[in-house]
């Protein structure tokens, strides 16, 4: 469109196209020609989309802050969609990189999110995901998701009962996992750390899970700490022997991907709207009781626990995999941040072993 009425300007008030008739510029179409060359490249994404949506066009845009990685909005457009009666507005993130590096995992994270905790009162409030993509011209990428009035924790009991929730969603097509399968349509990061999701094979259970975490969780980050250490002892000690602090979950128990957030703790948690909210996530399918393993900076106590167990019951072995899950948080704060988290991580571990050690000697 731009290039259009750059054209356009060129011409008198009454050059012949060779159609037959001649055109004429009026003042308004010269300021609208004006406006459209001169809009930045996310501004002209902005209003091409706003169009192809059928919301008309942006009614304002307000800086809402940045990041080291992408700048924010909050948009409004003169034809806005409605949730609850009420009209949404719209937050964006921008990004001089592409959508694949920055946003295709958040978007498929959230959507995920959004399929699996459902609409009803007992919620999770999770902003839907309206559009994503590169610019069509010119070099960045956007993604632009609904607004939410966030605000802090407020019940942690309903936050339990809505986190259970999002864990029962069955693996389906629409929650893009058809195969019933352990990992994510694509790698994304927890923090600025990796996080690779290959897809375990389809139908999966308890020894893919094992696997899944062992190599790509657990195996991954040890391999970026390069502490000779903890690799010696988890390729030594723990790693072979890991499938028998599963034992309980076997047949009837036989673990099932739940869609797990990922990174939940304090900072990551929230509310909306008055309903339990959960934002910037490392989204995978996994075992549910993975999802804890950043619970020793998330403050979940007692209400919480009585709100999610009164849908998942804790599993009889839950505490014998506790330092397993929470390792793999350690190691990633290692990874992000050095310091005393490689001592918790080899905690841990040696922890681990004992258990194991333990199970072996019951035998």
């Amino acid at each position: 469109m731009t290039r259009i009425f750059n054209i356009v300007l060129l011409l008198s008030a009454s050059t012949p196209l060779g159609l037959g008739f001649s055109f004429s510029i009026t003042p308004a179409t010269r300021l609208l020609g004006t406006k459209l060359a001169a809009m930045a490249p996310l501004d002209q994404e902005l209003e091409s989309w706003a169009s192809s949506a059928g919301y008309d066009q942006i009614d304002k845009a307000i800086p809402a802050g940045s990041s080291g990685w992408a700048s924010f909005r909050k948009v409004t457009v003169t034809n806005p969609p409605e949730k609850d009666g009420k009209p949404v507005s719209f937050f964006v993130k921008s990004s001089s990189r592409s959508a694949e590096e920055m946003f295709l995992g958040e978007a498929l994270g959230l959507q995920a999110m959004y399929e699996c905790s459902g609409q009803g009162e007992d919620s999770l409030r999770i902003p839907k995901v309206y559009h994503y993509g590169d610019y069509s011209e010119g070099k960045g990428s956007l993604i632009v998701m609904e607004y939410l009035n966030l605000a802090g924790r407020s019940d942690d009991r309903a936050l339990g009962k809505a986190m259970a929730k999002m864990h029962l969603a069955p693996a389906t097509e629409a929650a893009g996992n058809p195969d019933k399968a352990f990992g994510f349509p694509v790698d994304n990061t927890i923090g600025g750390t990796p996080q690779p999701n290959p897809w375990t094979k389809p139908n999966s259970g308890t020894k893919e899970w094992i696997e899944f975490f062992r190599d790509h969780r657990i195996g991954h980050q040890l391999n970026l700490a390069g502490d000779s250490y903890c690799s010696n002892l988890w390729d030594n000690d723990i790693a072979p022997r890991l499938h028998l602090i599963f034992e309980d979950l076997q047949g009837e128990k036989e673990i099932k991907p739940s869609l797990l957030h990922g990174d939940l703790w304090s900072g990551n948690i929230g509310s909306a709207d008055g309903k339990p909210s959960i934002f910037d996530p490392a989204v995978y399918w996994g075992h549910h009781e993975a999802e804890w393993g950043m619970d020793w900076c998330a403050g979940l106590g007692k209400s919480f626990w009585d709100g999610y167990s009164s849908l998942i019951p804790r599993d009889e072995g839950f505490l014998d995999r506790k330092p397993l899950y929470d390792c793999y948080h350690q190691l990633n704060h290692y990874n992000l941040f050095g310091g005393g988290y490689i001592g918790s991580a080899r905690g841990h571990l040696e922890n681990l072993k004992k258990k194991l050690d333990a199970k072996e000697k019951a035998k």
